[in-house]
């Protein structure tokens, strides 16, 4: 009889094989008190990526979002400067637009009492103002909210003071590109809308992250894209190490359902840049997808905790655009990798609240990057950053 010398595995602290990282719990996605805090501490905290500015070209032009519990009105104004406001009367606190989106004349007028706002958030009139001289119409204006443009789109923050928009939001890029020059070669914010998909995904929006940013499930779900790009399939995500780019197959010429041609590259893109893909999370809701001849980016707004809405754009050259050409092969790509990926979020989602996931699940080494942004949820909902 021979001596057994088989040896168990090492494990860590958590008893998990030190191949495996412990996830976060089942309850995190199902719990309304923690979907609360996640909309106090990261998302009325942090930028969010509102609106595109291109969408509201004209003065009076506005859109309303959700951001945490906030609605938020966004608008041109007559300056030609993108404002944003809290989307709440400051008489009596009623919903001032209830349109998601649309045009207004001069002003913003409440539909309870009248009171009304210009398009910089002034209170210009209201029934009976000019007997109360005492108001101060500024000070009872709608309250603002901090805006930056960037990358085409104004991004948002409730926060009394905001975070470094460079140390969160372009760090966020910075860190993935390896330097933040690297998006600039893109163009982004003279790209036009080539097209726009919004999808109301059931699930929790750290699910939708955390898939996101693996890719370990491509070779399961995604034939189209690991026809485009082979080493997807080998299951190394696009975040593999810091500059990575997913390089497109030999016989492909383009980012398109069938990797057939797509349009001319960009024209800042380099030879570095060329035929490579390159994704980003820009926590705490935007994914930034680069090809070399459009750019796809989508912005998620957590509604409930097992409800997110993606709304995602498909950017081009503008002459592209312009020009009517068809772009239905490059975004049929990507709408289908959307499909398959919210798809597999919603089986997910009611698994979170099952007993066998009462203590989560695990993660292999190469999706280790998601249990860092386990992390920094954590961190962030216990005050830290």
């Amino acid at each position: 009889m021979t001596e057994n010398t088989t040896t168990a595995p090492s494990t860590d602290q958590s008893g998990l094989p030190s191949s495996l990282i412990p996830t976060l719990g089942g309850i995190t996605y199902t719990d309304e008190t923690i979907f609360a805090l996640e909309q106090e501490k990261i998302f009325e905290q942090m930028w969010f990526c509102a609106v595109r500015g291109a969408d509201l070209p004209q003065p009076g032009d506005f859109r309303t979002v959700r951001i945490g519990r906030e609605s938020v009105l966004v608008t041109r104004s007559r300056d030609g400067a993108l404002r944003a406001f809290l989307n709440i009367c400051r008489h009596r606190g009623a919903r001032l637009c209830v349109e998601e989106s649309g045009t207004v004349k001069r002003n913003f007028q409440c539909p309870y009492h009248a009171w009304t706002y210009g398009l910089d958030g002034k209170l210009v009139a209201a029934p009976n103002l000019t007997s109360m001289p005492d108001i101060d119409r500024t000070e009872y204006g709608l309250k603002p909210v901090h805006l930056r443009e960037w990358l085409g789109y104004a991004w948002l923050c409730l926060a009394e003071e905001p975070p470094s928009f460079e140390e969160t939001v372009q760090a966020d890029v910075a860190g993935r590109l390896g330097q933040l020059d690297a998006i600039g070669n893109y163009g982004i914010d003279e790209l036009a809308l080539g097209r726009r998909i919004t999808y109301d995904v059931k699930a929790n929006w750290k699910l939708i992250i955390e898939n996101f940013m693996e890719c370990y499930h491509c070779a399961t779900i995604h034939p189209e894209l690991t026809e485009v790009l082979p080493e997807f399939a080998d299951g190394y995500a696009a975040q593999y190490y810091v500059g990575h780019g997913a390089e497109f197959g030999e016989d492909v010429s383009g980012f398109t359902v069938d990797g057939s041609a797509g349009f001319d590259r960009l024209g800042g893109v380099d030879e570095h840049q060329d035929r490579r893909y390159y994704a980003i999370t820009v926590r705490p809701q935007v994914f930034v997808n680069l090809v070399p001849d459009h750019v796809i980016i989508h912005r998620m707004f957590p509604m409930a905790v097992d409800r997110t809405i993606v709304e995602c754009d498909w950017l081009y050259a503008r002459e592209v655009v312009e020009s009517g050409r068809d772009v239905s092969h490059s975004v049929e790509l990507f709408h289908r990798v959307n499909q398959q990926d919210f798809d597999a979020c919603e089986r997910c989602q009611p698994a979170m609240s099952s007993r066998a996931y009462a203590r989560g699940g695990v993660l292999v080494p190469s999706e280790h990057h998601i249990g860092e942004f386990h992390q920094w949820v954590e961190r962030t909902l216990a005050g830290g950053r």
